[in-house]
């Protein structure tokens, strides 16, 4: 069985997945969404187009990149680890206890953590590792496509009642959002242990995120099994095949997702379960294409562009990255900080997003001259390894 070593073009993707995430935060304020007053139309005009192009590429593709990534993860490290001798998939699973404590922690300041569904669907890795890859190829197809959605769509369009959701959420919202927007820090600590925790894992739980990332989470593991990230013709042709079925497939998704909101006439029961299965599905189709792209521009210069190689070490540090940006953004966003939610549209979002990116870049970069792993990937590490 191979060993893997460190794979930069995968560090690479985690960290421009991480850079599209703090942009796509950075546009909704952590939450507090609000549009600017009295802008001009010139900055309207600018803001529309930015959002729009930035949306297009980032939203739903960085969090897809990011759980994909995941997936191929654990593979890495349940190979490794049998490699050396090592029993595993109980361990992952403590893995995932402390992945709980993690997010708990960002939870604090953040009330968007996709940390705690990440902990609880990484159970689902172990309970597959030893299905075949086909099985797992199936498994993850039917999630991906959000089978809930379309059983609920066909029992709606029959007139059948069936369980009601994707609303529930909205009632935490408005108890969190004035405490964002005006209420002091530990005020909004308060809220982001109680409402804001339901608050943002109801909105996911209701928006697919569970068969979404489930999904994604055995699509990466089954890339590690057919080495995918390794720089071969047989992988790049892998590449071109899947690029291009993507982009095939993407195209009518697109159109679709552009038109069904007229062809059910606003029927909210048809609409929300096409809401969430068709940008799981599209999303996804793009996910593929770009990182695909990505990886084989990486293979093309044999060890990367040095623009994709901006993003490797940043992608190292993914965890203390991933909780940071949070904590940088809500201070810059919130109330009890700068309080730019007011002020700041798309365009001046993609600025603020850069300027975290770029702190956030040169501090990893003085840590890594020192240190092999990012401080609370560390403490990740030894408390998983504890006893061995």
């Amino acid at each position: 069985m191979k060993h893997f070593k460190r794979i930069e073009v995968v560090d690479a993707l985690r960290g421009i997945a991480l850079f599209a995430i703090v942009i796509i935060h950075c546009f909704e304020h952590y939450n507090l969404y609000h549009l600017p007053q009295n802008s001009p139309e010139w900055l309207l005009v600018l803001d529309k187009g930015v959002w729009n192009t930035a949306w297009f590429l980032f939203a739903g593709k960085a969090f897809s990149t990011f759980s994909f990534l995941f997936g191929l993860s654990f593979f890495i490290q349940l190979n490794n680890a049998e490699k050396r001798g090592l029993p595993f998939r109980a361990r992952f699973v403590w893995r995932m206890f402390l992945l709980v404590l993690f997010s708990q922690f960002h939870s604090l300041f953040y009330n968007g953590d996709i940390l705690l569904l990440y902990s609880c669907l990484g159970l689902l890795l172990v309970a597959m590792c030893r299905c075949s890859t086909k099985t797992v190829l199936i498994v993850a197809t039917i999630m991906i496509t959000q089978p809930m959605e379309w059983l609920r769509l066909i029992l709606n369009a029959n007139h059948i009642p069936f369980f009601d959701y994707g609303h529930h959420w909205a009632t935490y919202a408005k108890l969190a959002n004035p405490v964002m927007a005006s209420g002091n820090m530990w005020e909004v600590i308060q809220s982001n242990i109680t409402y804001g925790q339901l608050y943002g894992n109801l909105w996911q739980i209701e928006h697919g995120r569970l068969f979404q990332i489930g999904g994604l989470f055995l699509f990466g593991m089954v890339a590690g099994r057919i080495n995918l990230f390794t720089n071969t013709e047989k992988t790049r042709m892998y590449w071109r095949q899947l690029i291009k079925w993507a982009a095939l497939l993407f195209i009518p998704f697109y159109f679709i997702k552009s038109y069904y909101p007229t062809w059910v006439n606003g029927d909210k029961g048809l609409l929300m379960p096409l809401n969430i299965a068709i940008p799981s599905i599209s999303n996804f189709l793009l996910m593929v294409v770009l990182v695909g792209l990505f990886t084989l521009a990486w293979y093309h210069k044999g060890d990367g562009y040095k623009f994709q190689r901006i993003f490797t070490s940043y992608g190292r540090m993914s965890l203390t990255n991933y909780i940071t940006q949070s904590i940088i953004g809500v201070f810059v966003f919130y109330g009890f900080g700068l309080g730019l939610y007011k002020y700041t549209g798309a365009t001046a979002c993609l600025l603020v997003a850069i300027v975290i990116f770029s702190v956030q870049w040169g501090m990893t970069n003085y840590w890594k001259k020192n240190h092999r792993h990012g401080p609370l990937e560390w403490i990740w590490k030894k408390l998983t390894w504890i006893n061995c």
